[in-house]
């Protein structure tokens, strides 16, 4: 059987390997002149390729559609992933926040294996090749050709091109155009796991900050849409890092969001110290004012905070930085743990969708066999990883769901 993958990257070459191993003659259209290339810039260059974890674990992570992913994660889940790298030659290790990484470091390995797994079951790749049109004859696939004319003759076709954001590494949506080509409907592209925007000078201040440890909370007004433990990093734009890239994944999804966005309705509440409850932090503080009394206050801050963030405290509790510690009241001590507890910050929007690691929106899954991955609409063709609408939390989740979807299109 003659078996087209358009789309050289996570999904796209374990698709083929799955697809090959079972007899098929395999063939990948890659648009660029490499392949892996969203694999090798994935957990800054390290491969956060799957999860530790339960299917409970996974279900909580997933942004959208997980119930369509149930039985692909059945059939190929986070401890398969593990078990097939480590058969590959690449070591893995388990780290904070129950994160994936090869022992190497090196994203590079990842890649390294799986082009090693199709040389050995012969799937051919063709270079610098975009698919821009599939050939569909009695609502079966037939071919498929490329914008240098060629036309491609095969018996099924799997799409695996990934979403719309970083362009530089081949994904530029065109899976969404071929889908839709052949009947599908896509549902609406958004900015995944991408930084959040602020126009609050607080983030110029503390621009190149990292924090860690903190909690990160969003409210929509009064109501709070999303909770998280971890590490956020201040920018010249606004905020970034783990917490607030997963947040920006439920944030997109508000309706009405570009309106609650621009009349500031939208608000990030950090606890700078959330080991601490209000009464503890407050006693903490007490100590250390005991212990810096004679010290005028903009001194009495450093065994609590970092250097950059001092300045910014102690203006938004609005005690004079010269006065003398002792000369703080009790009542100015309770605002300052209150700041330190409840750090706000004004969110004003998403960074572009080419800052995004991920595509939120994509193919509908309701036209789409869960566990096959086949189209409902045309025989043959079938998809896999991110060009689905699917999509999932920072942790190793969304190269799980590219993974999990791949082998459950190239088995079939």
């Amino acid at each position: 059987m003659k078996v087209i993958v358009i789309g050289g990257g996570a999904s796209g070459m374990l698709a083929s390997i799955t697809s090959a191993k079972l007899g098929n003659e395999v063939l990948i259209l890659e648009k660029t002149a490499s392949l892996g290339n969203k694999i090798k810039l994935t957990g800054k260059g390290r491969c956060n390729l799957t999860f530790a974890g339960n299917i409970e674990d996974f279900k909580k992570n997933i942004v959208k559609n997980y119930k369509f992913m149930y039985s692909s994660f059945s059939n190929f889940n986070n401890d398969d992933v593990v078990s097939l790298f480590e058969s590959l030659g690449v070591k893995t290790k388990i780290e904070r926040g129950a994160r994936v990484f090869p022992v190497s470091d090196k994203a590079e390995d990842i890649v390294n294996a799986l082009k090693s797994e199709i040389k050995k079951y012969n799937v051919c790749v063709e270079y610098n090749k975009e698919v821009c049109k599939l050939n569909v004859s009695d609502g079966k696939i037939k071919s498929v050709a490329t914008k240098d004319g060629k036309v491609y003759n095969c018996d099924k076709c799997i799409i695996a091109t990934g979403g719309a954001s970083y362009k530089t590494t081949g994904s530029s949506g065109d899976g969404y155009k071929l889908a839709e080509s052949i009947g599908h409907s896509i549902v609406d592209i958004k900015p995944g796991l991408v930084p959040l925007k602020s126009q609050d000078n607080i983030c110029k201040q503390l621009q190149g900050l990292t924090l860690k440890n903190i909690s990160f909370k969003l409210f929509d007004e009064q109501k709070e849409i999303y909770n998280d433990f971890g590490e956020m990093l201040f920018a010249h734009f606004g905020i970034t890092g783990p917490v607030v890239l997963s947040s920006s994944s439920k944030l997109n999804r508000i309706e009405n969001i570009e309106e609650k966005l621009k009349n500031k309705k939208i608000k990030a509440v950090i606890d700078l110290k959330p080991a601490l409850d209000f009464e503890t932090l407050d006693k903490r503080i007490l100590r250390d004012f005991e212990k810096y009394t004679n010290k005028e206050f903009k001194n009495s801050l450093n065994d609590l905070l970092p250097q950059k963030m001092i300045p910014v405290i102690i203006k938004l509790s609005k005690i004079d930085e010269n006065i003398k510690v002792h000369q703080i009241s009790k009542e100015m001590r309770k605002n300052l743990v209150n700041i330190i507890k409840n750090f706000e910050i004004n969110i004003s929007g998403f960074m572009p969708l080419d800052m995004a690691i991920v595509t939120c929106g994509g193919i509908n899954v309701k036209d789409v066999n869960p566990k096959s991955m086949e189209s409902k609409i045309v025989s043959g063709v079938y998809f896999a990883g991110e060009v689905l609408d699917i999509d999932a939390y920072t942790g190793g989740y969304n190269l799980q769901i590219a993974f999990s979807t791949a082998v459950s299109a190239g088995n079939n």
